[in-house]
């Protein structure tokens, strides 16, 4: 077998994917309607949770589709886990969450999981994993170029038994849900450290004193129910025990929690990939234009085309990463993933653009899911690190390689 050979999934892993199809047919996608109802009632900036997120989460449960995302609870490898959470992206609001399966908390709990104490795995872990709560993550700050971590200006300072917390943080996803119990903070404890070793990460419970949820920010004009908030810490005083990990380990820790999640997101963005190219091909065989259906028209039937080459591409990429974190760990496949944090978001966002021109004035509007879509798969490309940071750490990795050259080429030189 070559490295570039793929393993089948495990009868396990094609069971869950069979119940993932079904779940997804029976459940989830004629759910859609009803969350867009009690979204819309609860206004545009309303986080309220709709009741059909918790029937759907009973519901997954019940079939044996839950926290599929971490291997030592679902026994799935990254790789049978992929084809899972694509189908997942169909419905990147129902779906994810329904299997317990959503940022930011995969993440907060993969972070707990490798290195939460034994206490903070049973105040948040266990409650994360049972889907009882839900949870933030507050990286990003608006002063700084948060594309480097190391620029993180919030200061955690140690004052006896405690650190006291002092900054503003935004893109704090998850923090507007009332459902949320606890935010992940990174700040930096010793600035006159190493550059790498002055960050650390440390849990917060959300309705600790000085905690002040600013605002949601909307993407593209729309408001996610969990939310993206504006967080404001005022001499925030939290244990020293709730420190994750080590003190001075925190940029370490982001990497750990990074590389798994961006690989996630690039699965889910798959499948709404796919979800775009079969709204295009559906309105291309129905609309008629100039005495023809689009689906005649060549250019329509280039769109098409490109989609389901780019999709198909995009997802070999992220396959690929995702068998050597299995086999190798996530260091050796951080080049191949931030490969895919580039591609399969520009692929995902190229075919939704394609169907959304399709569908003419209907794509840009609610009628569709395309405009939501768009918006939040061309937010991807900022997110977890814009594509302009991968772009340089593959750039980095490439020119680091010593290249292998024919003799006729080695001799011109």
């Amino acid at each position: 077998m070559t490295g570039y050979e793929l393993p089948p999934p495990s009868p396990r892993a094609q069971e869950l994917h069979d119940g993932m199809v079904a779940f997804m047919r029976e459940r989830v996608l004629p759910a859609e309607s009803r969350y867009l109802a009690d979204r819309r009632a609860a206004g545009p900036e309303g986080h309220e949770v709709p009741p059909v997120i918790e029937e759907l989460k009973q519901e997954a449960r019940a079939r044996g589709l839950w926290n599929l995302f971490l291997p030592s609870e679902s026994g799935l490898t990254q790789l049978e886990y992929a084809p899972i959470a694509e189908l997942s992206g169909w419905s990147n609001d129902l779906a994810p969450e329904a299997i317990n399966c959503q940022a930011p908390d995969t993440g907060n709990m993969e972070l707990l999981h490798l290195l939460g104490s034994e206490q903070q795995k049973r105040e948040w872990l266990e409650p994360l994993l049972a889907g009882e709560i839900r949870s933030a993550f507050a990286m990003t700050e608006p002063e700084v170029a948060s594309s480097d971590a190391t620029n993180i200006a919030t200061r955690i300072e140690r004052d006896g038994d405690e650190y006291v917390i002092t900054g503003r943080k935004w893109w704090t996803s998850g923090a507007m849900d009332p459902r949320c119990a606890v935010l992940i903070v990174m700040g930096k404890t010793d600035p006159s450290a190493a550059v790498h070793r002055q960050q650390t990460m440390v849990l917060v419970p959300r309705d600790t004193p000085g905690v002040t949820v600013v605002r949601d920010l909307p993407v593209f004009g729309h408001h996610d129910q969990h939310g993206h908030a504006e967080v404001r810490f005022e001499q925030v005083r939290v244990p020293v025990s709730n420190v994750i990990g080590e003190e001075g380990g925190g940029f370490a820790a982001a990497q750990a929690r990074l590389g798994p999640g961006r690989i996630h997101h690039c699965m889910r963005a798959l499948g709404a990939a796919e979800r775009a190219l079969a709204l295009m091909v559906d309105r291309a065989q129905r609309r008629v234009a100039f005495g023809k259906p689009l689906a005649e028209q060549g250019v329509v039937q280039q769109q098409i085309a490109e989609s389901r080459l780019e999709i198909e591409q995009a997802r070999l990429l992220c396959h690929r990463a995702s068998h050597v974190i299995d086999t190798a760990g996530n260091k050796a496949a951080r080049d191949l993933v931030a490969m895919a944090k580039i591609a399969v978001p520009r692929a995902a966002t190229r075919v939704i653009d394609r169907a959304i021109q399709v569908h003419g004035g209907a794509g840009v509007t609610d009628v569709t899911p395309l405009a939501a879509m768009y918006g939040w798969h061309r937010a991807m490309r900022l997110f977890d690190g814009p594509d302009e940071v991968h772009v340089r750490a593959v750039a980095k990795a490439e020119l680091g390689r010593t290249p292998v050259l024919p003799p006729q080429v080695e001799e011109a030189r």
